[in-house]
C-alpha cells in the first residue's frame, strides 16, 4: 500500500473538509429541529451522502411530503452526477474495478472539482483518489453527527445561515482554484450567467444541468474549430 498517495489524497481533501464540517453541522442541526432522530440523520449521511439532497429531504420530511415525491426530487437534483461521472471516467480506466463503486458513491460537486484539478496536473493513482474522496466523506459524516448532537444549542436560523455561508465560501474557493486559465474563467462566467438565466425562466432544478451541458458543448465546439483552423 502506497502511504504517500494516501497521505497526499487526505491532504488535498482538507479544503473540502473545512467546508463540510460547518455545512454538515448545519444539516444535522436542521434535521434535529425538523424532528429527525440522531441515528436517522446519521444514517442519511452515511448512506445518501449528498448535501443538497439531504437538505431537501429534511425540508420535505418536515413539510409532511411522501416518500415518492422525496425520491423523485432527490433524483432530479442529483442528475448532475451523471455529467460529473462522465467527465472523470476517462481518467479511471486503469483503476481496479473494485474501487469504482466506492468512488461513484463518494462523488460530490466538491470532490469532483478537486479531482478534476488534480487530473489536469497529471494522472493520479486509485489510492490517492480513494483517500481524497474518503476524507471528504468522513468530514461530512462527522459534521452531521456533531450538528445532531450539538445543534440544539443553536436556533434553526443560525444553522441555516451557517450552511449558506459555508456552501458559498467553499464553492468560491473551488472555482478560484480551478480557474487557472483565461478560457476557464470565461467558461465559468458564461456558465454562471446561463445558470442564472435558466433559473429565472425554467422551473425545477434543471438550470444547473442545462447550463453545464451548454457550456461544455460550446467548449468542445470551440476546441474543434481551433484544431480545424490550424
Amino acid at each position: 500500500m502506497n502511504r504517500s498517495d494516501i497521505l497526499k489524497g487526505s491532504k488535498t481533501a482538507l479544503p473540502i473538509v473545512l467546508g463540510y464540517l460547518p455545512l454538515g453541522f448545519a444539516y444535522g442541526a436542521l434535521a434535529r429541529h425538523a424532528g429527525l432522530e440522531l441515528w436517522v440523520l446519521a444514517m442519511m449521511s452515511l448512506v445518501v451522502f449528498a448535501g443538497s439532497a439531504q437538505f431537501i429531504s429534511v425540508s420535505m420530511l418536515a413539510a409532511g411530503a411522501g416518500a415518492a415525491s422525496i425520491v423523485a426530487t432527490v433524483f432530479l437534483v442529483n442528475l448532475r452526477h451523471l455529467l460529473m461521472s462522465a467527465s472523470l471516467s476517462p481518467h479511471l480506466q486503469k483503476y481496479p474495478r473494485r474501487v469504482l463503486p466506492l468512488l461513484s458513491f463518494w462523488l460530490t460537486d466538491e470532490s469532483f472539482a478537486m479531482a478534476s484539478g488534480e487530473f489536469k496536473r497529471g494522472e493520479r493513482g486509485h489510492l490517492f483518489m480513494l483517500s481524497l474522496f474518503a476524507t471528504a466523506y468522513i468530514g461530512w459524516v462527522t459534521g452531521s453527527i456533531l450538528g445532531g448532537l450539538l445543534g440544539g444549542l443553536f436556533g434553526g436560523t443560525v444553522a441555516a445561515v451557517t450552511m449558506e455561508y459555508a456552501l458559498y465560501a467553499m464553492f468560491i474557493f473551488l472555482l478560484v482554484a480551478q480557474a487557472s486559465e483565461r478560457k476557464l474563467v470565461l467558461a465559468a462566467c458564461f456558465s454562471g450567467a446561463l445558470s442564472l438565466l435558466f433559473y429565472l425562466h425554467i422551473p425545477g432544478s434543471w438550470y444547473i444541468i442545462l447550463a453545464t451541458v451548454c457550456t461544455a458543448t460550446l467548449g468542445v465546439m470551440t476546441e474543434k474549430w481551433k484544431e480545424s483552423s490550424l
